[in-house]
């Protein structure tokens, strides 16, 4: 990343790059383009056709990107002075109240940013099974550790981390910020592991619920409460992938050196968590192998000026999901799902 222009390393994996004006402008021109020849960012035509579309953005972006997605050194991006800025219309008291004009913009870049990482997915369990998710605070919801809530830290966690569906990377676009909330982030090259047990870590020896996010919503397709064991640890034990959701993951019941283990990354993940203040139109982008995120607290106003995030999720492997997306009949019958074409 040292020898792309206006990129720095914030800490261990984090990265951040600050466009010039002249690459912005061509993004927005990109943008304006799509936004001419296609209604919304979900249309099915233009999904398949999103990493096409994204080749005409500027090389030093598609430079960028290629950097997050193919080197494990670099599990966090930051890019700021991007095409879009604050939302025009206010933060919505609920996500099914948000104007459909309202995000045009930020949906577009969203999509051809995410398309350089993956395929976009949804969840019929999250907001209906929009494909582009909102993500801010809600009456009645302070409390609860989802992107819903506001008086309480949304503490570190890799996204959707109980399913093996979830996704490779997760992108969140700044709409909204003027209280300037924090966002956190920690990424596995800014832990030690030699300091872990990763016999007991790398073991199916944790479980790891859903969040009451995907629990709300009723029916056939609701994520199963059975949750299998799992490791929080996995892939290569000299630089290990992450799957851990502090607050719905625990040892088995009555497996005491488990419960040491996870205390003792708990811990870590706690002691070395990077702090980012996201501006309006600023893009985060996470790796969701290599880094947690999170959220500080701040006090939800409810009269359309809090904090407001748009999110989108990717995969690398679409037909990873395919028995999970599609019955027999070709059916869609899950929770994880992406608009069909």
């Amino acid at each position: 990343m040292d020898n792309i222009p206006g990129t720095k390393e914030l800490d261990r994996g984090i990265w951040e790059v600050t466009l010039t004006d002249r690459v912005s402008s061509a993004c927005g021109d990109v943008l304006d383009a799509l936004s001419r020849s296609f209604e919304t960012a979900d249309d099915p035509m233009f999904l398949r056709r999103a990493v096409r579309h994204a080749s005409a953005l500027p090389a030093e972006v598609l430079d960028v990107m290629d950097e997050l997605k193919y080197s494990e050194s670099v599990a966090s991006l930051v890019i700021r002075n991007g095409p879009v800025g604050e939302a025009a219309y206010p933060t919505p008291a609920h996500w099914r109240e948000r104007d459909p004009k309202a995000t045009v913009h930020q949906d577009f870049w969203l999509a051809v940013m995410g398309s350089q990482l993956g395929d976009a997915v949804g969840w019929s369990s999250l907001q209906d099974g929009r494909l582009f998710n909102d993500v801010l605070p809600m009456p009645g919801q302070e409390e609860e550790q989802t992107g819903h809530s506001s008086r309480t830290d949304l503490q570190l966690h890799v996204e959707d981390g109980f399913s093996d569906d979830r996704c490779d990377a997760l992108a969140l676009l700044c709409l909204r910020n003027q209280e300037e909330v924090t966002s956190t982030i920690v990424t596995a090259p800014q832990l030690d592991f030699s300091q872990l047990d990763l016999d007991v870590l790398f073991a199916p020896r944790f479980l790891i619920k859903p969040d009451s996010e995907h629990l709300r919503r009723a029916g056939a397709d609701r994520p199963t409460t059975e949750t299998p064991a799992r490791p929080v640890l996995f892939g290569a034990r000299e630089s290990p992938y992450l799957r851990i959701d502090i607050p719905y993951t625990e040892a088995l019941p009555g497996d005491l050196q488990a419960e040491q283990a996870l205390d003792e990354l708990r811990a870590q993940v706690a002691e070395r968590a990077t702090v980012l203040r996201l501006a309006e139109g600023d893009l985060l982008l996470v790796d969701n192998y290599r880094a947690l995120h999170g959220r500080g607290t701040f006090r939800a106003r409810y009269d359309g000026t809090d904090r407001w995030m748009r999110k989108l999720t990717v995969v690398r492997d679409l037909r990873r999901s395919r028995s999970a997306r599609r019955g027999p009949q070709g059916r869609a019958i899950s929770h994880f799902r992406r608009p069909e074409g």
